[in-house]
């Protein structure tokens, strides 16, 4: 028997939620630990409620909602991802996971489906790392990579602490994190990417996730006049970022699937007429390769190196690094199954962002499905995935987890 979600209802929840946490502007600011993140947690266990489901909340502030039907044993299937967002961001990144997760279980519960396993939906802390640093936290911590207390002393960009914010929103949760063990994850996502798009296809089936190394880079040199010192006797910070950014993307030309981005840079004194004594400038490298991207990482130490013996000072402090995830091959067919009997052309694919799942698939079998992204645009206002694509997607996640949960 084939069963659809509630399109109407789904893309009606999506818009609910994209107008709480709007600012004075009009921009979708609804960081972690944040009044608006609370709003939005609201919303999300009314929903919940409504459907029936237990609401648990563990201490790092992750949501779940259990359903679990008459005679259901086992571990769950999990489906999921975040409600937090980044600062100006757009309507779908996440929230269309979490909201389609629930849209799946309403959907089994209309056609008195019982599965043999309990279903659950999940909305995983402080996913973007706006705010509170790491990224991914609240997966990373239900999946045991990082201690909870150690999470809950995360200092914001504002000073706070994520354990404090928690507990001030009232999303300071008793369980621990992790005492939900997935038989099974999978998260419904939009691309964030041009490829499914410009391919013309209106699903993706995850196979892997690339490995991302973040790196702060601190070049000291030394401050100068601007007019008086001739080039050949400056130590110029500013000039020696430039060539390191220069190197970094003639490398990650030069290197099979990888990309690197230099996203944020600053100057000391960051005057126009001195020359720069310090540059700072983070590093984002990434490939789907551990051994390509161990590769990056090393050729960009020996080129940091080589500035060293021109006389400057460098500094390089890790911010996060992630091994490459290989997602479940047999999820990762059911979905290329389910679209195939949709009539949906799909293909299968690298995901270039991390997510909660790559997380997730430190502890359980887990895979991901994309939807096109207009343009590639994610993080944005501009963020858009056509209905009737949002609504594809939804029902491939329904189709594999009934196959997951029987």
């Amino acid at each position: 028997m084939t069963i659809a979600i509630d399109a109407a209802r789904l893309i009606e929840r999506i818009k609910e939620l994209g107008a709480i946490g709007r600012d004075e502007a009009g921009r979708l600011c609804r960081v972690a630990g944040t009044d608006a993140d609370r709003e939005g947690r609201d919303l999300l266990c009314e929903w919940l409620k409504q459907a029936g489901l237990r609401i648990e909340v563990d201490r790092i502030g992750n949501i779940y909602g259990i359903w679990e039907p008459e005679d259901a044993s086992g571990e769950p299937v999990v489906m999921g991802s975040h409600i937090d967002t980044v600062i100006d961001a757009g309507i779908y990144d996440g929230c269309f996971g979490v909201l389609a997760g629930l849209a799946v279980i309403e959907a089994m519960q209309q056609a008195s489906l019982r599965p043999a396993r309990p279903l659950a939906v999940v909305a995983y802390t402080n996913e973007e790392g706006v705010r509170f640093a790491p990224d991914m936290m609240g997966s990373l911590v239900a999946a045991g990579g990082l201690a909870t207390d150690d999470a809950l002393a995360a200092i914001g960009t504002d000073g706070t602490t994520l354990g404090a914010e928690l507990a001030r929103i009232g999303y300071a949760g008793s369980r621990e994190p992790g005492f939900l063990r997935p038989h099974a994850y999978v998260e419904l996502h939009i691309e964030q990417g041009p490829v499914l798009e410009a391919e013309g296809l209106p699903i993706g089936a995850v196979e892997n996730l690339q490995g991302i190394s973040w790196q702060r880079v601190s070049i000291a040199g030394t401050a100068n006049h601007a007019g008086t010192t001739p080039m050949v006797m400056r130590r110029d910070a500013g000039v020696a970022a430039g060539r390191a950014i220069a190197f970094l993307d003639d490398l990650a030309r030069r290197t099979r699937d990888a990309v690197a981005t230099v996203g944020t840079i600053r100057f000391e004194p960051n005057a126009i007429n001195v020359i720069p004594s310090a540059a700072v400038f983070t590093v984002d490298l990434r490939n789907p390769d551990e051994d390509r991207l161990r590769s990056q990482e090393a050729a960009l130490q020996r080129f940091l190196d080589g500035l060293v013996t021109e006389g400057y000072e460098v500094r390089t402090e890790r911010l996060a690094r992630f091994e490459p995830v290989i997602f479940a091959p047999e999820i990762v067919s059911a979905v290329e199954e389910s679209a195939g009997q949709r009539q949906l052309p799909c293909r299968r694919m690298t995901s270039g962002a991390g997510h909660d799942a790559q997380m997730i698939a430190r502890v359980a079998p887990a895979a991901m499905i994309f939807v096109p992204s207009k343009g590639g645009i994610s993080h944005n206002p501009a963020e858009f995935t056509a209905d009737h694509e949002l609504i594809a997607g939804a029902n491939v996640l329904l189709d594999v987890t009934r196959k997951l949960s029987q």
